[in-house]
Parts: C-alpha cells; structure tokens; sequence
C-alpha cells in the first residue's frame, strides 16, 4: 500500500520521537574508562538475571516475561575498556561532568529547562544488555522545541543515559554481550506526539541529528544514533519501534505501522461483526500427532523423531483472517508466531490460512480440523510441533493472542528490520521499571556546567548560512542544501580546514550533489563511514588524487566494503599524474591520430579528449587534460602548414 492511499490526518496519526546519540566523551558516564569499542582480549563471567520491584512494589511486565526465557549471559570484558563499573561488582562514580555539560548545551539549543540537581534513576533491563538488570538514566532538562518547516515542536524530556552492551550472537538460551559499549554517554530526546506525518518524523528527527552534531561533541557513524518511534492512530495503540537507525528510513516505518494497526482494527471488526467472543478462546489444545505419523512434512517429521508432540487449537471465527497481510512479507499469522516465539521459545506455527503448504497434505489438514471441531470456511486452526511442554505454552499463547485481537492493537515494543517492516519484542513495559539509584547521591548543577555548556551551545542556522555564501563563496541555493544536510558539521569542518587548497564549493557539492546522485545509482552512502569521506578530501587537498577521482573511489568502495582510501586510490590506479607524465600519455595518443588530426584539423579536439580521459580521468584535474590537448594539437598542425 502506497503512501498516496494512506490519509494520516483521517487515521489521526500521532508519532513521538526519542532520539539516541552516544557522546563524543573521553570517559564513560559513570567510570574512567575509554568510551570507544575495541578487539582487545578481553576476560569473560557469567550471569543469569531476574526482575525486581520497582519503587511502589510492582514487578514490570516486559522484564518478567523477558526473565521467563531463561536466558543466560556470556560477558567479553576488554582489559582496557572495562572495569568492575561495569562487571557490577563496584559502585558506580560520580556522573561523568563533561557528558553533563555536553547535554546541557544540547539543551540549551533546544530552549530546555536545565535540572538543578541531577537524579539517576535505575530502568529495569533484564535482556542482558545490562550486566545490573537495570539501565543507570538521568532527565537533565525539561521542555523546550525545536522549529521544523515552520512548526514547534515541544521537546518533552532530554536525558542522560549510560549505553547498552554490545550483543555479540545468541547461542541458543545463551547470549554474549561485549561491555566495551557499555557505559557510553547517551543523550535521549524525546518528542511530544505532536508529528502527523511519516516525512514530518524524518524532518523532525534530522533537524534533531543536526543540532547533536553541531556541537561538535557526537559520535558519528552507523550505531552510534539511533531513533525511536512511539506511533498510534484512533482507535489504534501507542507502539514503541525500537532501532531505526537511518533517517530515511523512518517514513517506511510509520507507514507500515499506520497499515498494520488499520489492518488490526479491520480484524477486530471482522470478529466482532462475526459473533466472536472472548470465551471462544478459552478452549484445550487437542494432540494431533497421530494425524502426522507418516507426513511428508520435514519440520514436523524431525519433531516427532525426537520424541516431540503436535498439538493442535481451534481459533473460532478466524478463517480467512489469519493470512491477511498486516504489512509486506507479514501477516496476521506472523503476529501469532511473533508472540509465540517470545512466550514459549517455539520457532514457528502452522494456520490453516496457509495450507496445505510446507509438506502438509490437504488429507492431514482436514483431520486436524475434524479432531479440533473446527468449522471451515468459519474458522481456523493452528498447529504447534515441539516438545510438550514448549507446544502447550505455544498454544496458551496463540489463544491469548486470540483475545488481544478482539480488543484490536496490543501494546507493544517492536523491533525495526532493515526493509521498514517491525517485528514484536515485548509488550510494553510500564512505570513499575523505575525505581531510584541508590548508589549515587544528587549531583549539582553549577554555574561552570552552565558557562561551559554555553561554549558548546551550537550557533544559529542564519550565521552558518551567511559564513558560507560570504566567507566560503558557496551558492545560495547549495549552502541551503549544506544547511539541511544531516552532515553539516562534517562539511563545514573540512571546508574550514582546506579552503586554502580545496573550493570550498567542490566539497560542498561533493557532498550534496555527488553523494546524492550515487545514492540514486543504489550506492548506500550512509553505510560508508565518515572517516572515508575525510580522507578522500584531505587525499585531494594534498593533490594527491583528482576530483575527478572522488565519484570512483566512493563507488569502488562501497562494491568493495574497503574504507581505506589512500590504498584504494593507489590499487585502482587513481593517484594523480604530474604534468610530464600526462604529456607523455597525450603525446602518444597524439601519435596514434596523427591522420585524423591533419584531415580533421582542430575538429579533431573532441575525438583526442574523449581518449585522454579515458586513460586520464580521475588521475589529473580534466582542465589540465584540455590545456595540452589544445596545446599539443596545435603544434601539430603548425607543423602541417609549414
């Protein structure tokens, strides 16, 4: 479904952002140690975690159903970027100030109200990402907005919050985390839900990214930003998308939740109009394995090898409904399956919207709806292959999911995937996650927080654009594309650094004009790090490759997945030429024409040209090229005339 066919202010879209960015600090929030990842050796321990009560005695919902997994945790410990902070075997230190004074300027940018004292609370987190339980968390400031196409933008919270470990893989109940990331500053912004449109979410969340950037205090790169979605429509449920990392993203998103919720609330009516009823879903699953003793179905086959079972549940009124997209590649089964992963650790189920499929006859399907009672053409059943404990609590779970959908969108927090569709995580957790830092007493806010904070506040768009048309010599129209280009910061320092060697409108159209024709041509720039960016420039204020050579070697590298410029130019053959050396290529290429130049004469210029570049382009400035082409013509057909 195309945006076009969508009408978000009929389906009262509301979206709220929480923007994460990691700090550009020496030290982590609450320890000494180096706030950057590393491959180090590293030492590894072992935890389990369980969920506490939070401050009025009530246990949070998403941590215990994360806690009802089982998992254990496999910790990597680098020796020089973590400590006993971050094993939770020490307290943790006093807040780090230069994260603090960092987040006040953000603030300020954003006409916040900044904190007198700064509280650390504790947010319960028992997915392992945390070795505690819990996430360390601080409101900084209160309020303020940010301007975007005219419109204000309320700022709800800014806070101050220690990063997440770095998940390293699964190995089934088990899970290995790298604590190098753990402890990072992390600035969090969160929005009112005052955002009515999927590309009004995208303008907000980069008008956000460009003020982090701008006080030149951010870590850039992929990772080290990612933003939060809180989206609903009437009649619909506030979800949380967790981990959508690039901007552009961000409008596929939101469209593809507003789909899914519509289509929620389309089967909620759907059973409601049908005569369906909680206690429909109050029914035993029935064992089917008997049904299955000689399937051809791979998967449920090597189940009942193993001593596994196949039950089977009747979803009254459900036919039809089950395999109804709720978004591209995903259906109302999907959902299903999502929730039964999580509850039951079960990988996946069968629904008769979808056979017969995957080695399940027609035969076997119709016993199956024949041993549940099942109608057809009325309702549909689903089928669980696992042990038998872990199929029971399948079943349990695909009825309760049952009941949610005749209330019609559950309260979830979903995961982004890297197409724009989400996935179910938990549902959503509630109040009862926070609970006070007990470690750590009330930090003040003082009048040299506010004097360095100040220092940091980034300056007005209005003074950026006029040093860039009057001091840099940049277009009006290409330094209002700089301005609204979530690079900014970048452009702008190295226009700083090389105006001396470089048009400071070559880097800037470098930027704007090259990078967005490449990212046409299905080159993901935004994957390329920023210091490859960098190096190319410096590469071509030190002459050492020509601009024509940047288009190239952005294209080469993306291909190749190999970020060291220096060596890619040099491999590719697109280190520039001295002048001799162009000469030489010419004077040879003169040679070979030397009979369509005496019947052609000048006319001959286009034809010789086409052929140095192709043995010169990207290797020595193409004016050059031109000049002893001319030159080089010339002298040929003076010689001709005498």
């Amino acid at each position: 479904m195309s945006h076009e066919n969508v009408d978000y202010e009929k389906l009262g879209l509301k979206v709220g952002l929480e923007i994460h960015q990691q700090l550009a600090t020496k030290g982590k929030l609450f320890c000494p140690c180096p706030a950057e990842l590393t491959e180090e050796d590293s030492d590894e321990f072992e935890r389990r975690l369980r969920p506490t009560r939070g401050e009025a005695g009530d246990v949070d919902i998403a941590a215990l159903f994360e806690w009802r997994k089982g998992r254990s945790y496999l910790y990597e410990a680098p020796h020089h970027h973590s400590c006993l902070v971050e094993a939770d075997e020490e307290p943790p230190h006093e807040i780090n100030d230069e994260a603090l004074i960092i987040t006040m300027a953000v603030a300020k940018a954003f006409n916040s109200h900044i904190v007198d004292e700064v509280h650390v609370m504790r947010k319960i987190v028992i997915d392992g990402s945390n070795t505690t339980g819990f996430q360390r968390t601080a409101v900084i400031a209160l309020g303020g907005k940010i301007d975007v196409d005219g419109k204000e933008v309320p700022i709800e919270t800014i806070c101050l919050e220690e990063d997440a470990s770095r998940k390293i893989r699964e190995e089934g109940l088990r899970i290995r985390y790298r604590l190098d990331r753990l402890g990072i500053p992390l600035i969090e912004i969160a929005t009112a839900p005052v955002i009515k449109t999927p590309e009004e979410a995208a303008k907000v969340a980069l008008a956000i990214g460009k003020t982090l950037r701008l006080t030149g205090k951010v870590r850039r790169g992929l990772g080290t930003i990612r933003q939060d979605l809180n989206v609903s429509i009437i009649g619909g449920a506030k979800t949380e998308i967790k981990g959508v990392q690039r901007l552009d993203l961000i409008p596929k998103v939101i469209h593809y939740e507003v789909i899914r919720q519509k289509t929620l609330l389309e089967v909620r009516d759907e059973l409601v109009k049908r005569g369906a009823r909680e206690e429909d879903y109050n029914v035993e699953p029935v064992d089917v394995t008997d049904v299955f003793s000689g399937t051809s179905s791979k998967i449920i086959k090597k189940v009942i090898s193993k001593g596994g079972r196949v039950y089977a549940v009747k979803l009254s009124y459900f036919h039809g409904l089950l395999g109804k997209e709720v978004m591209p590649g995903r259906r109302v089964g999907t959902e299903f399956a999502d929730y039964v992963r999580f509850w039951s650790g079960v990988g996946g189920i069968f629904h008769s919207d979808e056979l017969p499929k995957y080695g399940i006859t027609q035969e076997e399907l119709d016993k199956v709806f024949e041993k549940t009672g099942a109608v057809k053409d009325r309702d549909a059943v689903v089928i669980v292959a696992a042990d038998e404990e872990k199929a029971r609590k399948a079943i349990e779970t695909i009825l309760y999911r049952a009941k949610l959908a005749l209330k019609g969108v559950p309260e979830e927090t979903r995961g982004a995937n890297e197409d724009g569709t989400t996935r179910f995580l938990r549902p959503r957790p509630g109040s009862a996650r926070m609970y006070p830092e007990t470690d750590l007493p009330p930090k003040p806010v003082t009048e040299h927080h506010h004097r360095e904070a100040e220092k940091l506040k980034p300056e007005p768009l209005s003074i950026k654009r006029k040093r860039l048309i009057e001091e840099y010599g940049i277009s009006p129209d290409l330094a209002d594309e700089v301005l609204n280009d979530v690079r900014l910061d970048l452009i702008e320092g190295l226009i700083a650094k090389y105006k001396e060697k470089v048009k400071p409108s070559l880097i800037a159209s470098f930027f704007i004009n090259t990078l967005r024709g490449l990212r046409g041509e299905g080159v993901d720039i935004d994957a390329i790090p920023e210091y490859f960016y960098e190096k190319l420039i410096e590469l071509l204020a030190e002459g050492r490759i020509a601009k024509e050579a940047l288009e190239e070697l952005v294209k080469k590298a993306y291909e190749k997945g190999f970020y060291d410029a220096e060596r890619l130019a040099e491999e590719l053959g697109l280190t520039t030429l001295s002048r001799e050396e162009a000469e030489k290529i010419i004077n040879k290429i003169i040679e070979e024409n030397i009979e369509v130049i005496r019947q052609r004469g000048m006319k001959a210029m286009g034809l010789l040209m086409g052929r140095a570049m192709a043995k010169l382009r990207g290797r020595i400035d193409g004016k050059i090229v031109s000049e002893i082409v001319k030159t080089k013509l010339l002298e040929v057909l003076e010689k001709s005339d005498k």
